[in-house]
């Protein structure tokens, strides 16, 4: 019998597909095209303390085997996100995971409080809670001139544990492709009681619009994600999944579940889909299937067998 479980933290996943931040808003979209308890977890659009408009102009390009985005964390702020997104969230029979984003330590850590009192009020009561949080460090620091938080490690460190002492919920830092040194980073995260790192968050491109001889992009530069990625986030997943002994979740450019097969076996425990899913409105359902039809013709019943083989 082929088993697509795995676990993190003490939380179990029926299987390692989650649904990326940013991809999948908080479900509810993809929720009348399959059910979504196909999917091993659903990782929240990026919150913030207080709500965002995001970025102006152009936040969607597409380009060769990927697309650009300039999005700027567009969201409802995590008071709205608790009283009208979660609820709904929690009946979707798979696991939720929120992902926090800030401009400075203090806000970071106010968003981390609010979500675990929350919590702790919601288990309290019985109710379904938030499974997991997701540190969004790829952010620009406000207070040290728009340095994201990620690239350096001394000063993701300070963030990292101001998190880690603020909430009691499992805790996994989403790491930067363009850090100084990676597997610092990830050893870092490690060492101030984070219990998984995932990556990569998308890379720094840009695109010109040559008619109207400017950037695409109002900001100049974009995210990018997609297949064009993969090999570069299956290279950084295979190095800090040997650097540490914390469990790695690959992103990047999956879109098959030969793909998922490839991180699992450069170490990752669970992986997360996102430009695929607007590639296929069905992505996790049909993931997921795939993944069991390729164990079976290559005689895999349990992921523990390939993970890390490589």
């Amino acid at each position: 019998m082929i088993s697509l479980a795995c676990e993190l933290a003490g939380v179990r996943f029926a299987n390692p597909i989650w649904a990326a931040s940013g991809t999948f808003g908080f479900g509810r979209p993809y929720a009348d095209l399959y059910p979504l308890r196909k999917l091993g977890a659903i990782v929240s659009k990026g919150l913030t303390v207080r709500p965002r408009t995001g970025n102006s102009g152009t936040r969607l390009y597409e380009t060769p085997s990927g697309i650009m985005n300039s999005i700027g964390l567009e969201n409802p702020g995590i008071r709205a996100f608790l009283e009208r997104e979660l609820p709904e969230m929690t009946t979707y029979d798979t696991a939720v995971i929120v992902n926090l984003g800030g401009s400075s330590i203090p806000e970071y850590v106010e968003g981390a409080r609010l979500l675990d009192d929350y919590c702790q009020w919601l288990q309290a009561s019985g109710q379904k809670a938030v499974d997991m949080l997701e540190l969004n460090i790829s952010c620009p620091n406000v207070k040290e001139g728009g340095l994201a938080f990620g690239l350096d490690t001394e000063q993701a460190r300070k963030l990292v544990k101001e998190v880690r002492q603020a909430t009691s919920l499992p805790l996994i830092i989403k790491l930067a492709p363009g850090a100084r040194d990676l597997t610092e980073m990830a050893r870092m995260c490690e060492y101030e009681g984070a219990d998984g790192v995932s990556l990569i968050n998308t890379i720094q491109a840009m695109a010109i619009d040559i008619r109207q001889r400017r950037s695409v992009f109002d900001r100049a530069y974009a995210g990018l994600s997609g297949p064009a990625i993969k090999p570069i986030a299956l290279r950084m997943v295979h190095q800090v999944a040997r650097a540490v002994s914390i469990p790695v979740v690959g992103v990047g450019g999956i879109s098959s579940a030969s793909d998922i097969v490839e991180f699992v076996m450069a170490g990752a425990t669970a992986v997360q889909i996102g430009t695929y899913n607007m590639m296929n409105l069905r992505a996790g359902d049909t993931l997921a299937e795939q993944l069991i039809d390729l164990m079976n013709e290559e005689g895999i019943q349990s992921l523990e067998e390939i993970r890390g083989i490589i």
